[in-house]
């Protein structure tokens, strides 16, 4: 067994995250034929194959995925000596995923993201829109926002702030069937649902809505398909008062109903939370998701 070159091992870690020899060698500030004969030497002196090639990415072999998780702590902990020495998030690299709900995803976050880019440019990000939860045991992703609090062990969570969301249509929709005069007067096929039905009706039914499961006439497990829905003009739906002000069209259609309570909560795995990467986009998130909410 070598002493291994940390230039190697470097080589090795940018490769693994940016999936290509080419976007590693950028990060590096390297050529790729250097970069390529890096991590051929890492391999050589391991006796190891650390990556397959698919296609121009370059996919991590078992040993390979073992070896990362081992050259990510040692990453980390050089990018935390840096961050301590300049206190600049600008010397910080990596790759980090932040899971969102598929409206969320692409809504909000991409703003988020560009600001996030200009403050730690070496960063890559990427987002996992999925209005199901993130699997943060198995790393499917670093961050996650969510709207509870995190319950299974390991997990630690930072509470941002509480939004709202109200019950939208678009205005072709209200020209075709007025203003209902409240919620227990807007027909149950008239509502789109979302995800669970059954769990869905209970909320509705404790804001005064007179709907059972068999009600929905149109329904998604994806938010995003949902809103496309509303502006379309198929039906009503909840949606958070972020991405409602920014779309053109739409109607709060119970302007007087308290709105619905909806906390913002950044959760992340224990083990990952003390990652310099993940620390420097965890609170540049929780900065911009605050102001957001503000707003």
């Amino acid at each position: 067994m070598m002493n291994a070159d940390w230039n190697f091992l470097r080589g090795f870690h940018a490769t693994a995250t940016t999936g290509t020899l080419s976007a590693a060698a950028r990060q590096l500030g390297l050529t790729q034929p250097t970069l390529s004969r890096q991590v051929k030497s890492l391999e050589d002196a391991l006796g190891l194959r650390l990556f397959d090639r698919v296609g121009r990415k370059l996919v991590l072999t078992e040993t390979g995925m073992d070896l990362l998780h081992h050259v990510e702590r040692m990453a980390d902990a050089a990018q935390s000596v840096m961050l301590v020495a300049n206190g600049s998030p600008k010397t910080v690299s990596g790759r980090v995923r932040i899971s969102a709900s598929d409206c969320y995803s692409a809504y909000i976050l991409p703003e988020i993201v560009a600001h996030l880019k200009a403050e730690a440019p070496l960063v890559s990000i990427e987002i996992v829109a999925s209005d199901a939860q993130a699997n943060l045991h198995q790393m499917e992703a670093d961050i996650a926002i969510r709207h509870m609090p995190p319950e299974q062990v390991d997990l630690v969570g930072h509470h941002v702030g509480e939004t709202t969301a109200g019950f939208y249509a678009s205005t072709d929709w209200v020209l075709r069937n007025g203003m209902p005069g409240g919620p227990e007067t807007l027909a149950g096929a008239d509502l789109i649902g979302f995800g669970d039905t059954a769990r869905l009706t209970a909320m509705l039914r404790s804001l005064g809505f007179k709907v059972e499961p068999d009600d929905f006439r149109l329904m998604s497990d994806s938010s995003f398909v949902v809103w496309e829905m509303v502006k379309q003009g198929k039906g009503v739906a909840a949606m958070v008062k972020e991405i409602a002000a920014q779309t053109q069209g739409i109607v709060n259609i119970f302007p007087d109903m308290m709105p619905v309570a909806s906390p913002i909560w950044l959760v992340t795995h224990k083990e990952m939370s003390a990652s310099p990467r993940i620390q420097v986009v965890h609170d540049l998130l929780v900065r911009e998701l605050a102001q957001l909410i503000a707003a």
